[in-house]
């Protein structure tokens, strides 16, 4: 086998599988992290600059330290900083050296670089991506960009560089770099909905509604915001298009006088949520224009915070005060197959993987009159019935929500009162807080 060939395929891990439950506490769960395994040693040389045009300095400033950050980020590579890289700047295929990043210090088998220039108004972006220990036939990826010449085009193709890296190095699971993040944020003055890049950066406020707006879910095709919203009716649900750049209609949202945390299917034809419009607070599930709704909870409540399961839309999981405290159940679709999943405690705020295998929710497993817990994230498996704590004790942890790449999470934690959004690889390292103005909380990550 060639040599590029095995180098890579030995990263590629592009599924979930379970150790033996001796193993230590974080070795059994894999979701596509390259946890537990070696890490791609990746290399990303700052961009030449090529041309005089003025702009060209800022806006590769700002593509250097995008493309960094993102490849940083994605939770399977061990980057060769910026002090062991060498000073050179290759431009293009001609001008790299490989020897000089594949030796010490930078000891790098994979290596980022490229050219950029702003020309008549346009950013033009040549990037490649060479395997250091192949000098027959080094180039894995090349990829060529042209568009209107800014600073957010120049984190826009950097998010795209560093996507089409992390999908050819990473097992073929799409990148997230171009995900967004939306959630509640109170610093208008009122709870709206906000967007923000995967990253933290640019937050911008959606809805302007100067009420309570809360559990926002984007829809699959990323064009519709689902979220809960209390008027002079009640709570109720809202649809927000972000095409349209307005509300549009959602007829069974404004049933009854509670009506909460929607979510939706896999394939965006349905929208599960809960309502009691029947008396008690049950699941209910509607189509994506809000005809046909109907309950599959009966009684045993309350029931609220259905989620689809992504991989098969089959299965939702959902919380339920039917024993005491609030506690984690899933049930098929169409309500039948009722089974409870925690044990005890106050289990809260599930979010299903990706690939359909864990969940993730809040869990205060200590709860109770006197008890000394905390809201901490936990990652469970279905099949096994094993969990892992991601998050111990910094704060309080809740509504934590997938990224696409099953390799991140994104959640909100208060501290001291104040609560901000945080993000963090799918095993609970590498923890990085993105909010920090006002307070924000019930983050969810777009699906694409």
């Amino acid at each position: 086998m060639k040599r590029m060939t095995w180098r890579m395929l030995l990263f590629l891990l592009s599924a979930a599988f379970i150790l033996p439950p001796s193993m230590s506490a974080q070795s059994w769960v894999y979701t596509g992290t390259n946890l537990g395994n070696q890490s791609i040693r990746l290399a990303v040389a700052d961009f030449k600059p090529a041309g005089t045009d003025p702009q060209t300095p800022a806006l590769k400033a700002v593509f250097d330290a995008t493309l960094y950050s993102d490849l940083g980020n994605a939770g399977i590579f061990q980057m060769v900083s910026k002090s062991l890289a060498p000073l050179s700047m290759p431009g293009s295929p001609q001008e790299i050296a490989l020897s000089q990043w594949s030796a010490a210090p930078a000891n790098a088998a994979f290596v980022a670089f490229g050219s950029l220039a702003v020309n008549n108004g346009r950013l033009i972006v040549y990037g490649w991506l060479f395997d250091t220990g192949n000098t027959a036939s080094p180039q894995v990826l090349g990829k060529q960009y042209n568009e209107a010449a800014s600073e957010d085009s120049a984190r826009d193709v950097a998010h795209q560089f560093a996507d089409a890296i992390i999908y050819r190095l990473g097992g073929g699971i799409p990148g997230i770099c171009e995900t967004k993040i939306y959630f509640v944020s109170s610093r208008s003055g009122s709870k709206e909905i906000w967007a923000m890049d995967y990253d933290g950066q640019d937050q911008r406020q959606i809805t302007h509604l100067g009420s309570i707006s809360m559990s926002p879910h984007i829809s699959p095709g990323n064009s519709r915001i689902i979220f809960e919203s209390l008027g002079r009716k009640g709570w109720s649900i809202r649809m927000y298009s972000l095409d349209l750049g307005r509300l549009v209609a959602f007829p069974t949202g404004t049933v009854g006088h509670l009506n909460e945390s929607p979510a939706w299917s896999a394939d965006g034809m349905h929208v599960a949520f809960s309502s009691a419009r029947s008396g008690e607070p049950e699941i209910w599930i509607a189509n994506a224009d809000g005809d046909s709704a109907h309950m599959i909870t009966s009684l045993l409540g309350p029931n609220v915070q259905p989620v689809w399961n992504p991989q098969t839309d089959a299965q939702i999981a959902f919380v339920s005060g039917r024993s005491g405290a609030p506690q984690i159940y899933i049930m098929g679709a169409d309500g039948s197959n009722i089974q409870r999943m925690t044990d005890g405690g106050y289990a809260v705020s599930p979010s299903w993987s990706p690939n359909g295998e864990f969940l993730t929710f809040s869990w205060d497993r200590t709860y109770g009159p006197g008890a000394p817990g905390a809201r901490d994230l936990y990652l469970f498996n279905i099949a096994t019935m094993q969990w892992l704590q991601l998050t111990h004790g910094e704060g309080s942890n809740d509504f934590p929500s997938w990224a696409p790449d099953g390799r991140h999470i994104v959640f909100a934690r208060t501290i001291n009162y104040r609560t901000d959004i945080w993000t963090m690889l799918a095993n609970g390292t590498d923890q990085h807080q993105l909010t920090f103005t006002g307070n924000n909380t019930e983050p969810d990550w777009s699906w694409k």
